[in-house]
């Protein structure tokens, strides 16, 4: 798919914004990057510096270059040509919704407004704009410069031909968007893994397991299928011949019965030391940059596996 946009501006480069800019810049885009803070040029130049070997790796569009980012102090200066904003902002309503409104005015009138949020309400975020109707969610998952996924919506006001457009620009250059179709606190995937996470906290805190064995658990278990398949596909393949209709008919009680016992743990403060130590203790030597580095490695060959093994989508 070929997409009309070339030029993409993203507004606040932190972690993710530098991790998108470094995704478009990858795709052949020409990139206008804004951030307040101080340092955040040198930040992000080194950011996507440090991102760019992942990225050659899993191979670069004609004319990518990092030479194409450019940084400007003024909002108004990075957004004037741009055909496609992503904003990452902090994950604020009122922070948020000035932003949009700032960028609205600034933005040529053709522009579509997607933001990162994880979880906020696009109405909510579009509320102050004179053009709402361009503003969506462009949801990534980090990093942005490798995960496939993007959740895609619009608020109240949000037109359908914006939400055609993000979705058929982020096909072009190689995501994989889901359109949420209702607006939800937390979206789709965050939902998803919030549920895990629930079930997680809980196991710790109950002395079920160790925070090391819950890793390896997901890891070397139903991680190894999830990066594969979803869970329904999933679900069809453990029903054998009888696919998922038949694993239902005999699984759909006990699945149930499961449900029911699930724990709602509190993140009290004893909890939150319980699992930071024994995050700690699992990481032992290693340093955060390590980690990363060995994960986007993994990340990269997994990636090409799935794109030679099309039959899986």
């Amino acid at each position: 798919m070929v997409s009309s946009v070339k030029r993409v501006a993203v507004v606040a480069t932190g972690v993710i914004g530098a991790s998108w800019a470094a995704c478009f810049l990858a795709r052949g885009l020409d990139v206008d990057a804004t951030d307040p803070a101080p340092g955040a040029e040198k930040r992000l130049r080194d950011a996507v510096a440090q991102h760019w070997p992942a990225l050659e790796r899993q191979g670069l569009a004609p004319g990518a270059s990092m030479a194409r980012l450019q940084f400007h102090p003024r909002l108004e200066d990075a957004l004037g040509q741009a055909d496609f904003v992503q904003e990452n902002g902090p994950e604020r309503l009122d922070f948020k919704a000035d932003l949009l409104r700032r960028m609205d005015d600034a933005a040529p009138p053709q522009a579509i407004l997607a933001s990162s949020s994880s979880g906020l309400s696009i109405t909510a975020i579009q509320a102050q704009c004179q053009h709402p109707e361009r503003v969506v969610l462009g949801h990534p998952f980090n990093p942005p410069h490798m995960i496939p996924l993007v959740e895609v919506g619009g608020g109240e006001m949000t037109s359908a031909q914006a939400i055609a457009t993000a979705m058929d620009f982020y096909t072009a250059i190689g995501k994989r968007p889901i359109h949420v179709r209702r607006e939800i606190k937390g979206h789709i995937a965050n939902r998803l893994q919030a549920a895990l996470w629930r079930e997680a906290f809980h196991l710790v805190n109950e002395g079920v397991a160790s925070v090391t064995d819950i890793d390896t658990a997901i890891a070397h278990g139903p991680g190894l299928r999830w990066a594969l398949m979803g869970p329904f596909m999933n679900l069809h393949l453990s029903g054998g011949e009888g696919g998922i209709a038949h694993l239902l008919a005999h699984l759909g009680g006990p699945i149930e019965d499961w449900w029911q016992d699930l724990g709602a743990p509190q993140m009290t403060p004893a909890l939150q030391r319980l699992v930071a130590d024994g995050v700690a203790q699992e990481i032992g030597e290693r340093t955060s940059a390590e980690l990363a580095a060995a994960r986007d490695t993994l990340l990269v060959n997994l990636l090409r596996a799935k794109q030679d093994a099309r039959v899986l989508d």
